[in-house]
């Protein structure tokens, strides 16, 4: 809790947001005056009234009170009000810093399930005005508040019976504990009340779903989906009936208690009234401070729980945003990606296994990618293609052997410079929901047209985006921009091509990007790249023999190795597994061919 707490007054400190500290302090201690004011008024007034003072002693006793409370009021509500700005700065301060860990982090921990669980944690920690990030700063102002109140009563308590003291805080924390216990039963079976939210969202989010919609209606779904519903609220209903009971019982304790110590508090008040002829004020003073000081020990011991939730949900963005990095990124050596340089990558002994996994998915790769070269890496369906990539792009580190460039290898690098290398097109590409401008040259502002315009055209698209409306200008992604337009499956691939040489790296790399294009097309669009890279070192990937021909060398991944390389007419005149999957392939485009020419 302290490490916690410090790590946010220091972030509001460093971030320029210092006055959360002061007007946090400010706050509580207009609480306490606040506090003290209302505590005393009454008997105040009461012991002018006993004395027979003048009517003007009256009036201006309650005048200076009325006064006091105006003034203290205003600058309660002042501060709490403008607090709240410095409080949203400093929680943004934090989700700047998660996003950028999500966006900068080493590509392993992606894959990593301890950092993917933290990663949701922290992002529930900042989510709202309630979330642990910015409700600390309320518990601190709190606990701050009843610890300075505490003080204030136990020093005017001090002059009545210690015994008294004693009672009222042991009914207190026992009230406190029990109420507490059972309070967080809720708490203790948050995984049986889980499961449940769980089903429901499920069923609400799947029946609203729009890609579900005609299934639901073809098969008749409805009916299934309202039973299945209607179970899971009768099971969540009676888990918070359940509930509900607990928390009754909660509560005739805390009012059991309360009603022994304040019986207690009238006893001996009016013992003292009878026998040491307290006045009606200090009766009246001594027993609202009863009250009072029972509310600043409860509060000192709820604030503290509080902070120890809060303190765990911080502890998880913390951890988050230090999670550790298994590349050298800053620390790594610079290394500047020359387009017109050719250069060489070479893999030694590379084995590769994901975490969690009984045996490699790559074993023992001894690859070199010559200056210039177009590579072609083929395979069937799950053969470890994408894998091999994600290697020789840096995304993952070898778990035996080494990638090296131009004899060098990749770990001692800065692996943003690394990734500077290469313009790739993966099978999952992002569009931005931005202009098609922006999409091309992944900026937001500092946009060379003509050359945007220069790899459109390049790519076969610029006929295309020329008779938009808006050409260039013109918006993507529907989710966001209402005027945004759809492009076809072959129209986004030219757009990826234009991205790729916008970027104008010395590698290209395509990772099966038209998988979801006809054979034929996929063909034509390989050749497209071909002709556009010319004069780059190229790996094109693709589980369709025939679209990477052209290549000068062709590896075919099997079984967790290189099974077989050559050109393309070398592995048909080897006759192996190349040469024989070409076979079906070809045949099976033959027969579509002809199925065609039929109709």
């Amino acid at each position: 809790m302290g490490q916690n707490s410090w790590f946010m007054i220091k972030l509001a400190w460093t971030s320029g947001e210092k006055k959360v500290i002061v007007l946090s302090l400010l706050s509580a201690l207009t609480a306490v005056a606040l506090n003290l004011i209302n505590l005393y008024v009454s008997p105040t007034i009461l012991s002018v009234v006993e004395r027979k003072a003048s009517v003007t002693e009256l009036i201006l006793t309650i005048v200076v009170f009325v006064v006091a409370l105006m003034v203290v009021s205003a600058a309660s509500s002042y501060v709490n009000t403008n607090t709240l700005y410095g409080r949203i700065s400093t929680r943004c301060e934090i989700i700047a810093e998660l996003n950028k860990k999500a966006a900068t982090t080493s590509y392993p921990n992606i894959y990593d399930e301890k950092f993917k669980e933290l990663k949701i944690k922290a992002q529930e920690s900042i989510g709202s005005n309630r979330a642990a990030t910015e409700a600390i700063w309320t518990t601190l102002t709190d606990l701050t508040t009843n610890i300075i109140g505490f003080v204030f009563y136990v020093v005017l308590m001090s002059s009545i019976q210690p015994l008294l003291l004693v009672a009222i805080l042991a009914t207190t924390v026992i009230s406190y504990f029990v109420s507490n216990h059972l309070n967080e039963w809720g708490y203790r079976h948050r995984e049986e009340e889980s499961e449940y939210t769980t089903q429901l969202y499920y069923l609400d989010r799947r029946s609203s779903d729009l890609t579900l919609a005609k299934d639901i209606r073809i098969f008749g779904l409805r009916s299934w989906i309202d039973e299945l519903y209607a179970k899971s609220m009768a099971a969540y209903t009676a888990f918070q009936s359940k509930a509900q009971g607990v928390y009754l019982w909660a509560r005739v304790v805390d009012l059991l208690l309360t009603f022994l110590r304040n019986a207690i508090a009238y006893a001996y008040l009016i013992g003292l009234v009878i026998g040491n002829g307290l006045s009606v004020s200090e009766f009246l003073l001594f027993f609202s401070a009863v009250g009072g000081f029972t509310a600043w020990v409860s509060g000192i011991l709820g604030g503290f729980n509080t902070l120890h939730t809060q303190s765990l949900d911080i502890s998880s963005v913390r951890e988050c945003i230090e999670y550790p990095e298994p590349f050298k990124f800053e620390d790594g050596e610079h290394i500047e990606a020359e387009a017109d340089k050719l250069y060489e990558i070479r893999l030694e002994n590379v084995s590769y296994r994901y975490p969690g996994a009984d045996k490699d998915t790559l074993t023992n790769i001894n690859l070199t990618l010559h200056p210039g070269e177009k590579l072609a890496v083929v395979g069937l369906n799950g053969a470890g293609k994408t894998t091999l990539i994600k290697l020789i792009c840096g995304f993952l580190d070898p778990t035996e052997g080494r990638v090296l460039l131009d004899g060098k290898d990749i770990r001692d690098y800065n692996r943003r410079d690394y990734y500077k290398m290469f313009s790739a097109v993966f099978q999952e590409f992002s569009l931005l929901a931005g202009t098609i401008a922006t999409n091309v040259a992944q900026d937001s502002e500092d946009i060379d047209m003509d050359r945007v315009k220069e790899c459109v055209d390049k790519a076969g698209l610029r006929k295309k985006i020329e008779s938009l409306k808006d050409g260039y200008d013109t918006y993507l992604n529907r989710e966001v921009f209402e005027d945004a337009i759809l492009l076809s499956g072959g129209e986004t691939q030219r757009l990826m091509l234009a991205r790729a040489l916008y970027k104008n790296a010395p590698f290209i790399v395509l990772d099966e990007p038209t998988a979801a294009l006809d054979p034929i097309a996929e063909s034509e669009m390989y050749q497209k790249y071909n002709e556009m890279t010319n004069g780059k070192s190229s790996i094109y990937i693709s589980h369709r023999l025939a679209s990477t021909r052209f290549c000068d060398r062709i590896i075919m991944i099997a079984d967790g190795g290189i099974g077989e390389e050559g050109t393309h007419e070398e592995l048909l005149k080897a006759g192996g597994k190349y040469a024989e999957l070409f076979e079906v392939q070809s045949k099976y485009y033959k027969e579509g061919e002809d199925e065609d020419e039929e109709n």
